[in-house]
């Protein structure tokens, strides 16, 4: 289930404007193009807990999305700005990071899951269990928000 309420795990948030590219036929955003602002979610996020991409691939792993869910509320419109917000909800096993797009005055308009698997950098072969750097790494942002580590 995808939840919005983001007041107990590690968030970041990126603001984006919806460009005349991303629209569809229809004049709205494209649902495609959602996973692009989810995206710049996910990074800022995993930017926040020092495991960006390249920290991920330095530590041996990699983590391709293996399940999505997205929940379109409201169509998104050409130049409408809205913030996109990720939460990191578990870290220990696997990534799963829930999102929410929201515009100024706080009305959703879309909310969405995606689950990261850990991949061996070097043989593509599944593991189990994060790596201990990305397990650190949270608890450590974790524990300076005054967040739960659980």
């Amino acid at each position: 289930m995808i939840k919005t309420d983001f007041s107990n795990c590690l968030t970041a948030e990126v603001l984006v404007r919806v460009p005349f590219f991303d629209l569809d036929p229809a004049g709205v955003a494209w649902h495609g193009r959602y996973f692009q602002y989810l995206e710049l979610a996910r990074c800022t996020l995993f930017e926040g807990f020092n495991y960006s991409y390249d920290e991920m691939e330095e530590s041996g792993y990699l983590w391709p999305v293996a399940d999505t869910t997205v929940r379109y509320v409201r169509p998104l419109t050409l130049n409408q700005e809205v913030r996109v917000t990720a939460c990191l909800r578990e870290w220990e096993l696997r990534l799963v990071v829930d999102y929410k797009i929201e515009d100024d005055d706080g009305v959703l308009y879309t909310k969405a899951r995606t689950v990261q698997v850990p991949v061996d950098a070097t043989t593509h072969e599944l593991t189990l269990g994060s790596p201990q750097k990305l397990v650190d790494n949270v608890v450590r942002s974790l524990q300076a928000a005054g967040l739960p580590t659980e």
